[in-house]
């Protein structure tokens, strides 16, 4: 059988620029780089003047119409005629192609072991590398590939979660502030110590809780305990001293708070006293004044009595008309007629007098009363300011004593992402160890594999989507220091039985031992598909061209694989039959060791 051709390129191969220098594992020819992009060259055209492009690059280079080669402008051999690239000027360079894709390989990303050519690099490796970096499409976070599921599940800060509790979706940098408000978060009572209280039943549940601890009535005016709801009346009685000296510091400091605040009230208080005194004194010195002229109008009647009464007599007559001379009234009831004026006035100045004091006494009370008032809010304001001092201090320690808890948090989730780093090294240390362990444990020395196959219809499914073509087998031995070599099955087909067989291909693998070995390999394989009712197997086989690339001492991981494209019909085995038991099928192969 001859070695499998190479695969036609697609559409997004032919999309690709070169291939990048750091995956060739052995020294690079200038023969095999693109003039353009100056990388190895993937699926080359080789212009009119000789020099080769990739085909993205070629067809990069003219899509603005023809260009001048810039390799042959900086070699100085410029033509006119072939030095332009246009369209239609290039052809495939299948040769070079083939040289290519044949090169050794190795992939570029950290720690990844892979090896082989070009062509599997392309087919099997480039672009799904578990080690390739790739940036997190949430936080931009740069990750390898095989990290993204675990990245995206339990690092990346801008993961969305759903609350276990209301199912509502958050961020998880918002987890903390989601589960201060979250209407389910289950809630603690501290007074009957019951759980799983939603937090939208909190409130109620503590109205009725007999057990719950609330602050004593007398909390606003300095009493610091908290009581249970069915012990408040028992605090109260035992505490009633305690309570009503508060109350006291309250009430005066309300009074000190009262004279801080109506400072204007006070003021006007005591110029309306000022008033008041002065208009006493007024008062006073206007009795003091009609008393002395009282006095002297006694004293000038008792001197003068007919003067008197026939002034007195003048007085009564004028709005009358006169009648003749009257007779002149006794001398004694002119005096009875001005005694009774000084006493009526005094009295009457005495009782407005005494009306004023009264009013004056009422004023001074209402001052003593309102400096009391100020006295006991100035004591309130200095009990008020006494606690914002001891809150702010308060405050200030819990910020403190914060921002030590969030610094030990953080150090803490920096340390457990460590770890978790850690602990996914380690798993994929053993999930490797566990991989060459399954494989020694298939290994055979005498020449004779039997290859194994389960969940043979789900690895059917990812070979026709394109997501797994290819399958390998584990290695096998003509002896413990004889060939290395392996079976590659393509469920789906492959080149010529692409769609319509089982394709099924022997490998010549590169081993510790090859340079005590005879090569060209030139042993014939039989390579077997067993019907587990033991009647009638598929069988082809085949002796190896010893003039073909496939058979030489490998200068790579493996050889290009060689074998029977068209090995088993698909038709045969999705039709009733016993070579699919279990959902599983047995391949073997077989060296014949003879002349070894």
């Amino acid at each position: 059988m001859a070695a499998q051709d190479p695969s036609p390129p697609s559409s997004m191969e032919s999309n690709k620029p070169g291939y990048p220098k750091k995956i060739l594992g052995n020294k690079l020819e200038d023969k095999h780089l693109c003039k353009c992009c100056h990388n190895i060259l993937r699926r080359p055209f080789q212009a009119q003047c000789g020099h080769r492009f990739c085909s993205y690059c070629f067809n990069l280079a003219i899509s603005n119409g023809p260009q001048k080669c810039i390799a042959c402008i900086k070699e100085d051999i410029f033509e006119e005629a072939t030095s332009v690239l246009k369209q239609g000027c290039a052809f495939p360079d299948n040769a070079v192609r083939r040289e290519v894709e044949n090169l050794a390989a190795a992939c570029i990303n950290e720690s990844c072991s892979w090896r082989g050519s070009i062509k599997e690099y392309e087919l099997n490796h480039e672009g799904k590398c578990e080690f390739m970096i790739v940036p997190c499409p949430s936080c931009k976070e740069r990750i390898r590939f095989n990290e993204q599921e675990r990245h995206s599940e339990r690092e990346c800060p801008e993961r969305t979660l759903n609350c276990k509790y209301c199912k509502e979706p958050f961020h998880f940098k918002n987890i903390k502030a989601h589960d201060e408000i979250c209407p389910k978060y289950p809630m603690i009572c501290e007074g009957c110590a019951k759980k799983k209280i939603p937090r939208e039943k909190y409130v109620d549940h503590i109205k009725f809780c007999s057990k719950f601890r609330m602050p004593c009535r007398f909390h606003v005016v300095g009493c610091d305990m908290s009581v249970e709801k069915e012990k408040t009346h028992e605090h109260e009685r035992a505490f009633a001293y305690e309570h009503l000296n508060l109350l006291l510091h309250y009430i005066m400091g309300m009074k000190v708070s009262m004279e801080g605040l109506q400072p204007q009230g006070l003021e006007v208080a005591g110029h309306k006293l000022v008033e008041l005194q002065q208009s006493l004194r007024e008062l006073e010195a206007r009795v003091s004044k009609l008393n002395t002229t009282t006095s002297s109008s006694s004293s000038s009647t008792s001197g003068h009595p007919v003067q008197g009464a026939a002034s007195s007599s003048s007085s009564c007559g004028l709005g009358l008309p006169a009648q003749g001379p009257l007779p002149p009234p006794p001398v004694l009831s002119v005096s009875t007629s001005f005694t009774p004026l000084p006493s009526s006035v005094g009295a009457a100045l005495e009782l407005q007098l005494h009306s004023e004091k009264t009013k004056v006494a009422e004023l001074g009370r209402r001052c003593a009363e309102l400096e009391v008032k100020s006295a006991t809010f100035e004591n309130v304001v200095c009990v008020l300011n006494r606690e914002v001092e001891r809150f702010a201090t308060t405050m200030e320690a819990s910020n403190r004593q914060h921002k030590l808890d969030q610094d030990k948090i953080e150090a803490l989730s920096n340390k457990v992402r460590q770890l978790e780093r850690t602990v996914g090294l380690k798993d994929l240390t053993v999930s490797e160890m566990e991989g060459r362990l399954r494989e020694m444990s298939a290994t055979t020395f005498d020449g004779v594999f039997v290859w194994r196959i389960s969940d043979f219809a789900k690895k059917r499914q990812d070979a026709v989507a394109g997501r797994a073509p290819a399958m390998f087998s584990p290695a096998f031995y003509t002896s413990k220091y004889g060939y290395k070599m392996c079976l590659r099955i393509y469920l789906n087909g492959d080149g010529t039985g692409r769609g319509s067989h089982l394709s099924l291909f022997f490998v010549v693998m590169r081993g510790v031992s090859d340079a005590l070995l005879k090569w060209p390999f030139n042993q014939k394989v039989t390579l077997m598909l067993l019907d587990q009712s033991n009647r009638e197997h598929i069988i082809d086989a085949f002796r190896p061209d010893v003039t073909s690339s496939s058979f030489q001492r490998p200068v790579s991981e493996m050889n290009i694989a060689s074998g029977c494209p068209l090995f088993c019909p698909l038709s045969k085995l999705d039709a009733k039959n016993s070579y699919i038991r279990d959902d599983t099928i047995f391949i073997k192969a077989i060296v014949d060791l003879t002349g070894l």
